[in-house]
C-alpha cells in the first residue's frame, strides 16, 4: 500500500508525532549510532509484518528489539552474568545481545523469526533515546532499507529505498557510527560473535576477558540478523581488495596510497572515518558506475572497525540470489 511519507523534526512535537504513529501501529524511520531503523511496535503482529512487507525481507530472519535502558532488556530476556557485564561497559551502544527469551516477554511472534532466542540493544543515540521514552515500549528495528541493499546513514537514503512504504522518518542528520551494531550471541556456551559492527570485537574480548568464539552462519536459518551470505549490496557488482582497478571500475580507495581513486572510504586510512562513511560511499560509487558499471574497492585493514567494514563490503560482493 502506497502512503505519503513525512519527513518529522526531531524535536518534541516530531518525537511526539512519531510516538503516535508508532502506537497506532504505523511504521517510523528513526536515526541511531548506527545506521536509521525502521521502527514498528515489537509487541504487534500487524507492525511487525509490517516492517518484513515494507522491507521485502525474508520471514526467516530475525529482527532487532531497540529498547530504552537495561531494565526495559531485562523484560524481555534472560541475563547472565556476562550479558550483565557486557550491558553495564556498552549500553547505550553499538552491541546487539542475542539472549534467551522469556517466556512472558509479550513481543510479536514474527520478531525473533520462530527462534528462542531475542536480539536486544539499547541505541545511543539522543533521538532514538528519546523516541523510544515517548513511545514507552519496545521497538522491532531492522535498517531502514529494502532488503539486501546498502543501509541508510541519512534520511534521504531512507527516502530514496522506502518512500511511500512508511509512515514517517525523523530527519536527524547523519549517523556518527555508520556501521550497525556488533551481535553477540549469548545464549548458549561460549559467547559467540554472529556479526562485527560498531563496537570492536577487541573492546568485548578485553571485557569478558576471553577469545570469542565465531559462529558458523545457516543461510537458512539467521541466528541474527545481517548474516544472509549476500547483503548491504548496491546495483553494481563489487570486487574486493583491489590494488589497481581494471579500466571502467570505479575505484573506492582506502589510506594515502590510492591515486586516481574516484572515491575514499578515508584518504588518511582512518577506519572510523571509513565505518562512518561506508554506505554512503557505496551509494555514490553505485552512482558513478551506472548500468553495467562495476565497483573496486581497495584492501581494508581487517583489525578494529575494519573487520565490520570488511564484513560489508565481503557481503555486498557475493554473488547475489537468481
Amino acid at each position: 500500500m502506497t502512503q505519503t511519507t513525512r519527513l518529522l523534526p526531531p524535536d518534541a512535537a516530531g518525537l511526539a508525532e512519531a510516538a503516535r504513529l508508532l502506537a497506532a501501529g504505523r511504521l517510523v524511520a528513526f536515526p541511531t549510532e548506527t545506521v536509521y531503523g525502521l521502527g514498528g511496535d515489537a509487541t504487534s503482529a500487524a507492525a511487525v509484518a509490517a516492517i518484513y512487507a515494507a522491507k521485502g525481507r525474508p520471514g526467516r530472519n530475525p529482527l532487532i528489539v531497540h529498547v530504552a535502558d537495561l531494565a526495559a532488556a531485562r523484560r524481555l530476556a534472560r541475563f547472565d552474568a556476562r550479558a550483565e557485564r557486557l550491558a553495564d561497559a556498552f549500553w547505550p551502544g553499538p552491541l546487539t545481545l542475542v539472549l534467551p527469551l522469556r517466556d512472558d516477554a509479550g513481543l510479536a511472534p514474527a520478531v525473533t523469526a520462530g527462534l528462542p532466542t531475542v536480539a536486544l540493544r539499547v541505541p545511543d543515540h539522543p533521538v532514538a533515546g528519546a523516541l523510544l521514552a515517548a513511545f514507552g515500549g519496545p521497538l522491532a528495528a531492522p535498517s531502514a532499507n529494502p532488503s539486501g541493499k546498502v543501509s541508510p546513514t541519512m534520511p534521504a537514503h531512507v527516502m530514496a529505498g522506502l518512500a511511500g512504504r512508511v509512515a514517517a522518518v525523523i530527519d536527524a542528520g547523519p549517523c556518527p557510527v555508520g556501521v550497525e551494531s556488533t551481535i553477540l550471541g549469548l545464549a548458549e556456551g561460549a559467547a559467540r560473535l554472529l556479526r562485527p559492527g560498531g563496537l570492536p570485537v577487541e573492546a568485548i574480548e578485553a571485557c569478558l576477558g576471553c577469545p570469542l568464539a565465531t559462529a558458523m552462519a545457516d543461510p537458512d536459518r539467521p541466528a541474527a540478523p545481517g548474516q544472509l551470505v549476500s547483503h548491504y549490496a548496491p546495483a553494481a557488482p563489487v570486487r574486493l581488495n583491489v590494488a589497481a582497478p581494471a579500466p571502467g571500475e570505479v575505484w573506492i580507495g582506502f589510506g594515502p596510497d590510492c591515486p586516481g581513486a574516484a572515491l575514499s572510504l578515508s584518504p588518511a586510512g582512518d577506519l572510523a572515518e571509513a565505518a562512518a562513511g561506508l554506505f554512503d560511499i557505496l551509494r555514490r560509487a553505485d552512482a558513478l558506475a551506472g548500468p553495467g558499471g562495476r565497483i573496486a574497492v581497495a584492501p581494508v585493514p581487517d583489525h578494529g572497525l575494519g573487520r565490520a567494514i570488511n564484513d560489508r563490503l565481503a557481503r555486498a560482493a557475493a554473488p547475489r540470489p537468481r
